[in-house]
């Protein structure tokens, strides 16, 4: 009866904190420049992918200082940053959340990456991603298969497509990778590559 009770506790502290982060999401926005339709379009929570992890999917797509990364959904802009800083490539994130367009901008310029590195306050639909080498993802599968025709008719052959943890249904990852996270937990990426 007591391992109950201790398998009980844990399952109610995370139905909690599930409430607590659909009401947080659920709050008003007040982005200015943004139809309703782009407003409609935020499906996935921000949850930043760790440092290990970041490096980790730039190392499995070869990222280099002749590639163009566009990351969708760059929250923090920490893989256009590390894109733009470690590895030297033109890098760009999309981002719709206002917040964390003004908080990746901020750490750009902080940084003094203005010249390699750019955050585009918009919904990640509507982005051209014709110039892209490499696209970096952190998105449900479910936003991963609503991107897919998008990714299909803009990637030119060659471009390499890395996702972290979750798959693009329909495609077939040339490659598979388990990173350790700095907090010891294991994390896959997948790393695809237009035909």
């Amino acid at each position: 009866m007591r391992r109950n009770l201790r398998i009980l506790v844990p399952l109610q502290f995370v139905a909690l904190i599930a409430v607590a982060c659909s009401l947080l999401l659920a709050r008003p926005i007040q982005d200015e420049g943004l139809t309703e339709e782009d407003r409609k379009d935020r499906l996935a929570p921000f949850v930043p992918s760790p440092e290990s992890v970041v490096d980790a999917m730039l190392q499995l797509a070869r990222v280099d200082k002749h590639d163009h990364v566009y990351d969708l959904g760059s929250g923090d802009g920490r893989i256009v940053i590390m894109a733009a800083q470690k590895y030297h490539a033109q890098a760009v994130g999309v981002e719709i959340e206002d917040e964390l367009y003004k908080k990746s901008m901020a750490r750009i310029a902080e940084l003094g990456l203005q010249d390699r590195a750019k955050i585009l306050h918009m919904n990640m639909y509507k982005v051209d991603l014709k110039p892209a080498t490499v696209v970096t993802l952190y998105l449900l599968t479910s936003v991963n298969e609503r991107l897919r025709p998008i990714l299909e008719r803009d990637l030119r052959p060659g471009t390499r497509v890395v996702t972290h943890d979750f798959k693009i249904p329909g495609w077939e990852p040339s490659k598979t990778e388990d990173v350790m996270s700095e907090a010891g937990y294991s994390k896959k990426i997948y790393l695809y590559v237009r035909p």
